[in-house]
């Protein structure tokens, strides 16, 4: 295996050896096209049917992209599949629509998205699609999360206004700002995957998004109140069986940050990137779902990242770094990094120099099933394609 500079060569090769981390590093995605892991806190992961093993679903093109910028890019693409033993890719969806949503059922064997104005369900083995729901012109969102016992799908439905605003500021450094200030109703709903029943279950005039359920609790889903960081108390969840709805932390200083948040495996456990002030001190925070008691791991500048993780037996994390123009504003940050608690704090390994890659398109770190990599997106040779780094 070559041991060169991550991103030195164009194409890089399927595998090598990190030079500067000494980590041995793989290509998953060995097709044609853009292909791209999941979003951070969207599970990915199933096991492979009548064999050991596991495999991971992703998104993938063979049409080239317009911009990582873009709010909705203009390409079509479709799901598969990728057995990590073999690395054998399986096409799952064949849509002439754009399609959304990063959802995997274990239980079912499925991945469930939305094409257009319909919901569907198609099972990862036969790939055999069944329509869930053709959701009403009035409904302006798409489903985004399942529920622990893979009955309930959710999402977020706003105005038209909404999207006339996403039309016009396609960037998120335009439209971020301008939804956020124009307090547009946003409504919470599920949708009964048996059924089709929609039902409403919050609304409110904040700008609602981060959609995120329990991977245990059935009944809890986590959102957040979207916007510019430190002018909103961002992390809530609501029981669906009571109503209640619950902030799960409140900023205690000026300027203070709190987001990218994601539940423990276990559930017990929401985590999120803190920051207090913005830019100046950095954390990883947990909050306890049940009692609201928070603890927190220090982190130095250059190890803040976009995106945590934790991995599967909870006992260390990983982070996707950042580039000097993010939050940090990191002058050795364009790393995947993994952490080992120690006290109060993080102590880093570096596990991929991403110097080669364009922090445009986030990294989304992911620890795999069995704990013994971390699986990653990036654009090395031009190209985006998700990489796992062994730990």
């Amino acid at each position: 295996m070559p041991v060169i500079e991550t991103g030195s060569q164009h194409p890089m090769p399927n595998a090598w050896i990190d030079k500067d981390t000494g980590h041995e590093i793989i290509r998953l995605t060995r097709r044609e096209g853009n292909n791209r892991s999941f979003y951070f806190h969207n599970n990915p992961f199933i096991p492979a049917k009548g064999e050991k093993g596991t495999k991971m679903v992703f998104y993938g093109t063979t049409e080239q992209k317009v911009s990582d910028n873009v709010y909705r890019g203009r390409f079509k693409r479709q799901i598969f599949d990728v057995d990590l033993n073999t690395l054998k890719i399986d096409q799952i969806t064949h849509e002439n629509r754009f399609l959304h949503g990063e959802i995997v059922g274990k239980k079912h064997r499925a991945v469930y998205y939305q094409s257009g104005d319909s919901v569907f369900e198609t099972n990862i083995d036969s790939h055999k699609a069944r329509l869930i729901k053709i959701l009403p012109d009035s409904i302006q969102g798409g489903v985004t999360t399942l529920n622990a016992s893979e009955t309930l799908l959710a999402l977020v439905t706003s105005v038209p206004e909404k999207m006339e605003i996403l039309r016009n500021n396609p960037k998120k450094g335009d439209y971020f700002t301008k939804i956020f200030e124009a307090k547009l109703p946003h409504t919470l709903m599920t949708l009964n995957i048996e059924t089709g029943e929609l039902k409403k279950v919050f609304s409110d005039t904040a700008w609602l998004n981060h959609v995120q359920f329990s991977p245990t609790d059935p009944n809890l889903l986590m959102f957040c109140h979207e916007g510019p960081w430190h002018k909103v108390d961002r992390i809530w969840t609501i029981d669906l069986s009571t109503g209640k709805v619950r902030k799960m932390h409140t900023r205690t200083m000026n300027m203070e940050i709190a987001g990218h948040e994601f539940f423990s495996p276990d559930g017990k456990t929401i985590w999120f990137d803190l920051q207090m002030p913005r830019g100046k001190t950095f954390y990883l925070a947990g909050v306890d779902v049940k009692s609201g008691k928070e603890k927190k791991y220090a982190l130095k500048r250059n190890e803040w990242s976009i995106h945590y993780n934790i991995s599967p037996d909870e006992k260390l994390f990983a982070g996707d770094g950042g580039d000097s123009s993010q939050v940090a504003h990191a002058k050795d940050g364009m790393w995947i990094y993994l952490f080992h608690p120690e006290g109060d704090s993080l102590s880093s390994e570096k596990l991929v120099n991403m110097k080669n890659h364009d922090y445009d398109l986030e990294p989304n770190v992911h620890f795999s099933p069995d704990g013994k990599w971390i699986i990653f997106r990036a654009n090395f040779d031009g190209s985006s394609q998700a990489y796992a780094v062994k730990i």
